[in-house]
């Protein structure tokens, strides 16, 4: 075959000319319906190499690998160089278990040692094997084999996967990106058209009053319930965790508002992300909602992780003091499992420790939890701050906590999240 575009350095086909010839060598195989296999090849640590022998060293093993693979597939595949250390060789009519034949011939002869200078290495590569499926893309036939490379050189290196076998980025990867993109597309759908509710979950103290309810977002889109744990993260990584926030602000104090008229001055506690805060005008948008809601600032408790608090940033620690500045409280969340240094827990200007669910779960039976639970709550009453244990399921729980000395529990055993009406009618019967 006569090589119209190929590498300078190499004399094999080039990037552009590999993409003509798998486009011919795959139309070629679904019309004889025979096998056609690529493996691509990345070269292990060949960074560190150009660092330390410099490109023309880098060079020279190139030419010398290239020089192998040609002398060993002897004509019976055609290489090509996609780009600096990278190659792929496009294998007719071989099906699964010749590829793997091939795999393995390509990896020994790469892990030679050969000659740099003085130094002698051992290179090794990673390979990425796919075949072609019935009408499938060429572009994408060669995609799957680049990812399958990927896969094993997060393995370790040294080693082929076939498309399909490796554990996330192929096909799988695919979906799982499509998933992200089909739940933004509802959060916006949700923002847009009502989509978003907030439920309620009680807080209790010891004597059966409501020390305050935590707010908790719902997402309802054409009929489906998308769970906090899938929406929350996408949220986060595209930036609509702000919008979400601001709304959640809005509504929950709208809520308080609305229970203070009912003759309920409960606290509404809303969880605010490390995004919100991070933004410049989080403190118009609180004072923004308690405006329009027309609520008193005590009625407002932020619910925030414990390593927001420890964040040095400016921004967080501005929109932090401005918060508490006008009378809303600050919980610090799941206490206990995070970054919390005890030097600076003296400095935060929270006013609740709410003790993570991971310590209340294995109560009664752990000893060991629960001279930690005895610890904490006794540390955060001395810093003059409620002390909530999150996760209450069962009576034995509830009987410990109390013994240990927390304030308020939240939990199934004493009331789960609630819709506004519901949640008015358990306070009616409350009263």
């Amino acid at each position: 075959m006569t090589l119209t575009r190929s590498d300078p350095s190499t004399g094999i086909l080039d990037r552009y000319g590999c993409l003509e010839l798998v486009t011919k060598l795959a139309s070629g195989a679904m019309e004889s319906r025979q096998p056609l296999a690529a493996l691509w090849i990345d070269l292990d640590r060949f960074r560190q190499i150009n660092e330390s022998f410099g490109h023309l060293g880098g060079d020279s093993v190139i030419l010398q690998i290239v020089d192998r693979l040609k002398e060993r597939l002897c004509g019976r595949a055609e290489l090509a160089r996609m780009g600096g250390d990278e190659f792929v060789c496009l294998a007719p009519r071989v099906d699964r278990r010749h590829a793997e034949y091939l795999a393995r011939e390509l990896l020994e002869t790469i892990e030679s040692p050969l000659q740099v200078g003085e130094i002698q290495l051992h290179p090794s590569a990673s390979v990425g094997v796919a075949l072609l499926d019935a009408d499938e893309d060429p572009l994408a036939f060669l995609e799957r084999s680049d990812q399958a490379m990927i896969a094993a050189k997060r393995q370790g290196g040294n080693r082929f996967v076939f498309s399909g076998d490796e554990p996330v980025p192929g096909r799988l990867g695919i979906m799982l990106a499509r998933e992200e993109l089909d739940i933004e597309n509802k959060l916006h759908t949700a923002l847009e058209t009502g989509g978003l509710r907030l439920f309620y979950q009680p807080i209790l103290g010891l004597d059966g009053r409501i020390e305050a309810v935590e707010a908790l977002m719902r997402c309802h889109v054409d009929g489906e319930q998308i769970p906090p744990i899938k929406f929350i993260p996408v949220a986060e990584k595209t930036g609509l965790i702000i919008r979400l926030g601001e709304w959640s602000l809005l509504q929950g104090a709208r809520y308080a508002r609305q229970l203070q008229g009912q003759g309920f001055s409960t606290k509404v506690a809303i969880n605010v992300s490390r995004a919100q805060l991070l933004a410049p005008k989080f403190s118009q948008a609180l004072h923004g909602a308690m405006l329009c809601a027309d609520v008193d600032p005590d009625l407002i408790e932020l619910e925030l992780t414990e390593s927001l608090f420890m964040d040095v940033s400016d921004s967080v620690q501005r929109n932090l003091r401005e918060a508490r500045e006008c009378g809303v409280g600050l919980a610090i969340d799941d206490f206990g499992t995070g970054y919390s240094c005890l030097a600076n827990l003296k400095d935060i200007p929270a006013t609740k420790l709410k003790l993570d669910r991971a310590f209340v779960k294995v109560l009664p039976e752990d000893r060991r939890a629960l001279a930690v639970v005895k610890a904490m709550t006794q540390l955060g009453r001395e810093l003059g701050m409620t002390v909530v244990a999150e996760g209450v399921e069962n009576q034995g729980q509830h009987d410990v906590l109390a013994e240990a000395g927390v304030d308020a529990m939240q939990g199934y055993h004493h009331a789960r999240p609630m819709d506004e009406d519901a949640l008015q009618g358990w306070l009616q019967n409350k009263k």
